[in-house]
């Protein structure tokens, strides 16, 4: 039989310390992380929660090699992120970021390159089948992101006057912070993000299924319970209800978000339509 293992983070902030102050206060990303671990469990998955100040880069990476040290091909990998997503300038410079930045995950300690992600991603043996969701800003493809929203930009998706509030309904790391924090640690990312390249961590091989909670130019919506992407997908599963593959599922999230937020269906490397076929999160 396979064997299934699951990794939820839920973060309703962020080491100040580490952010230069800010917080990153949010309401629903614990409750996303909570509530995905539970139809993990429902499913079949052996699952594991990091909530805000466990959400650690540390953390994260050591929950993931664990997993993949563990998992061999037939077996499955479910990982959930639900928090801030940020960006920060690709100093490599290589074809695969075609706006020159790297998206993140803004982790509890740091900002979580998804050069990272994907190099983890990538010490999983072939024939794991890896699925992976995103409700955070930004994470349409979870490699590549196109544009930077200005300020007005985001005026006009929210339907909102006062852009300021965006920071508050969103899961997006304020961008006066993010060029903040870049130019900060600069070095350290740069460095990182060169250390990758080298080592060649974006693995060619990795097949992994993303549904994310928006397209690469849209935001992620927080909420009073659940961001409502996370929200929106519980409510298609119906725990268990749902029928049909992974592509119908997607389409049926959609239907249901609002035209500001389009939830992305991005495949990486092979991961075989025998996968892609399967009822969502069939062990």
């Amino acid at each position: 039989m396979a064997t299934g293992l699951s990794l939820h983070i839920g973060l309703n902030k962020v080491d100040p310390a580490k952010y230069g102050g800010w917080d990153g206060e949010l309401v629903a990303c614990e409750n996303d992380a909570h509530d995905m671990a539970n139809l993990a469990r429902e499913a079949g998955f052996h699952d594991t929660t990091l909530l805000t100040p466990d959400g650690t880069v540390e953390n994260v990476t050591a929950e993931l090699r664990k997993a993949a040290k563990s998992l061999k091909s037939g077996d499955i990998l479910l990982f959930s992120y639900s928090g801030h997503g940020g960006q920060i300038p690709n100093a490599v410079g290589s074809d695969d970021e075609l706006d020159d930045f790297d998206e993140t995950l803004v982790l509890y300690d740091r900002e979580f390159l998804d050069d990272e992600l994907y190099r983890e991603f990538g010490r999983f043996a072939d024939g794991v089948r890896i699925l992976a969701f995103l409700d955070s800003c930004h994470s349409g493809t979870g490699i590549e992101v196109r544009e930077i929203l200005s300020p007005q930009a985001m005026e006009e998706q929210f339907q909102t006057r006062d852009p300021e509030q965006i920071e508050y309904t969103s899961r997006l790391m304020p961008v006066a912070k993010q060029y903040e924090i870049y130019q900060r640690d600069k070095d350290f990312y740069q460095e990182l993000q060169r250390g990758i390249s080298t080592e060649n961590g974006r693995e060619a091989d990795v097949s992994a299924l993303l549904i994310s909670g928006c397209q690469d130019n849209q935001l992620s919506s927080d909420g009073p319970v659940n961001g409502k992407f996370t929200g929106t997908m519980l409510e298609v599963w119906d725990r268990g209800a749902f029928r049909g593959g992974y592509r119908a599922f997607h389409r049926d999230v959609v239907r249901n978000m609002p035209a500001t937020q389009s939830p992305n269906f991005y495949v990486t490397g092979s991961p075989g339509d025998a996968f892609l076929e399967q009822r969502p999160f069939t062990v």
